[in-house]
């Protein structure tokens, strides 16, 4: 939650410059890029939905996360199992109803995937356009940010922000859900720049690499794979990427609604944030 730095102290209650226009408009074609990534994903996920650690995995080979389904006595149940760990997940994966009350026996239902229909070709074409929307998106962001001194100015975590009082201080007003007022308001938190810090500097570049890393062509004149253990753990870690992306997305909602969702909303769409006032002592 930062103010885009306009220099001198602001009234508490006031309207402030908070985003500028570059973090406003890839903030909304990032939103759109992920969701599209993600329900794309899932359908391709579909495909093959077991993943492995290594170079090679097909069906017979040990798999550390599978969703399928399987019949318990009489009765066919969806699954979820990670390690030895199996979860019952009937009517949400593994084995559900599509609109038409047809039984499905995909991974993921059509609700949640890009397209709705079973098509692994379909959901390739729009996972790779989109990747590039993702990696063009964060290449500019990135080099706007560091023109404007975004990431130096508001990402930035300075020495004071990493010793363990100020952190587990922070960590307290999280969990009392003591938000920062008056110019306080105008910064980043320290575990707001460490998420919002992992995201661009760990999660997004690692879902490019190991999209990369599963790619034949790639392979051919760059060894992504190698260097991250083999194609099977780049789709692993892929796909742990992406999970760590959807808890971002929610923790982050979540934090909105708390915050104050309309002046959370108003800022990131028109830039204009309204200072919380000063809390009293």
């Amino acid at each position: 939650m930062s103010a885009d730095a306009i220099p001198g102290d602001v009234p508490s209650g006031d309207l402030v410059r908070r985003h500028r226009l570059s973090t406003r408009v890839w903030h909304a074609i990032n939103a759109l890029t992920l969701l599209v990534l993600l329900m794309s994903g899932l359908m391709i996920f579909n495909a093959h939905p077991r993943l492995y650690w290594g170079e090679y995995g097909a069906n017979p080979d040990y798999a550390w996360l599978r969703v399928g389904s399987a019949r318990s006595g009489p009765v066919e149940q969806g699954y979820l199992q990670v390690g030895r760990q199996r979860w019952d997940t009937t009517g949400k994966l593994g084995l559900w109803k599509d609109g038409d009350g047809r039984v499905q026996r995909r991974a993921v239902p059509g609700w949640a995937t890009i397209p709705s229909r079973y098509s692994l070709a379909v959901a390739r074409i729009w996972h790779l356009a989109f990747a590039w929307v993702l990696a063009l998106g964060l290449l500019a962001y990135l080099v706007r940010s560091l023109v404007n001194r975004h990431l130096q100015r508001d990402i930035h975590i300075t020495r004071g922000e990493w010793r363990p009082a100020h952190l587990w201080q922070d960590v307290r007003d999280h969990a009392r859900l003591r938000f920062p007022t008056g110019q306080a308001a105008r910064r980043y938190s320290v575990l707001q720049k460490i998420a919002y810090a992992a995201v661009l500097f760990v999660l997004l570049p690692l879902m490019i690499l190991t999209g990369l890393a599963m790619s034949p062509g790639t392979d051919a004149w760059l060894p992504v794979s190698e260097v991250l253990g083999g194609r099977q753990s780049a789709r692993s870690v892929h796909f742990l990427c992406a999970g760590a992306l959807v808890g971002f997305f929610v923790v982050h909602m979540v934090m909105v609604v708390l915050a104050g969702p309309l002046n959370e909303v108003r800022s990131i769409v028109t830039g204009w944030y309204r200072l919380p006032k000063e809390r009293r002592p």
